[in-house]
């Protein structure tokens, strides 16, 4: 099997959308804020947001393009992978650290800072895998619903429409998990609606990059969408000469 356009470029989208989870859950932890401009609103969310609208644009490239049923096969590859990221971090903090890294004058990573960055974030990694996995499949189901609604029109209607229906669950369900038990319930309504406040912005601002990529991939690739009726578009791997 030769690497053809379609299977490059297929490549390199999950390769690209499993990076950017996966960062975004080891980065999630840590919570930031901004005040919105001219609106005095103030915005709590997590750093996780850097990458997490990337997964957004790349799930419904992939479901666009390779079909409802690819994009579920990639979500639940995401899942595992993230899951084998876990067990890999709880195993690495249940090693014992060589002895000179736990003297005050080590200059390296020590007990408490590994801790306190991976062990103490297994929560919410565990916490994002389920939620992240309940709402990707959420998010192409509604784009499917809307694909066929629409065809291969209004793309940014079942880009958009999908993420936001995925985010307000994705937003309540890893709150409720990660943070759920140390939150009077205001607080975690007040989080929930800033971060998805958050989620929503970043789904309108990405979809000219949603149209970019499609854009590219048609006239550069020479990719046509998958029509709404076919589940599983050709992924590639054809015996034609690579071109990519």
């Amino acid at each position: 099997m030769k690497m053809d356009v379609r299977l490059t470029l297929f490549l390199y989208l999950v390769g690209i959308f499993l990076t950017c989870l996966l960062v975004g859950d080891l980065i999630g932890g840590k919570l930031t804020s901004f005040t919105v401009p001219g609106l005095g609103q103030h915005l709590v969310f997590s750093v996780g947001q850097l990458s997490f609208p990337l997964t957004f644009v790349l799930t419904d490239i992939i479901n666009e393009f390779y079909g409802r049923k690819v994009a579920r096969k990639v979500t639940y590859l995401a899942f595992w992978m993230v899951g084998i990221a876990v067990v890999v971090i709880y195993a690495a903090g249940k090693m014992p650290w060589w002895s000179v890294a736990t003297q005050p004058d080590w200059t390296g990573v020590d007990p408490a800072s590994f801790d306190r960055v991976f062990s103490n974030a297994l929560r919410i990694q565990i916490s994002s895998m389920f939620a992240f996995l309940l709402s990707n499949v959420v998010d192409i189901s509604v784009f499917f619903v809307l694909k066929k609604a629409t065809g291969n029109r209004a793309l940014w209607l079942r880009a958009t429409g999908s993420t936001m229906v995925s985010q307000a669950i994705d937003t309540a369900v890893i709150t409720a998990l990660a943070f759920g038990d140390k939150m009077t319930f205001p607080d975690y309504a007040r989080t929930v609606l800033s971060s998805y406040e958050v989620k929503v912005l970043a789904a309108v601002a990405v979809t000219p990059i949603i149209y970019g990529v499609h854009e590219l991939l048609e006239r550069r690739f020479g990719l046509a969408p998958a029509p709404a009726e076919v589940p599983v578009a050709d992924v590639g791997g054809s015996n034609e000469p690579s071109q990519a």
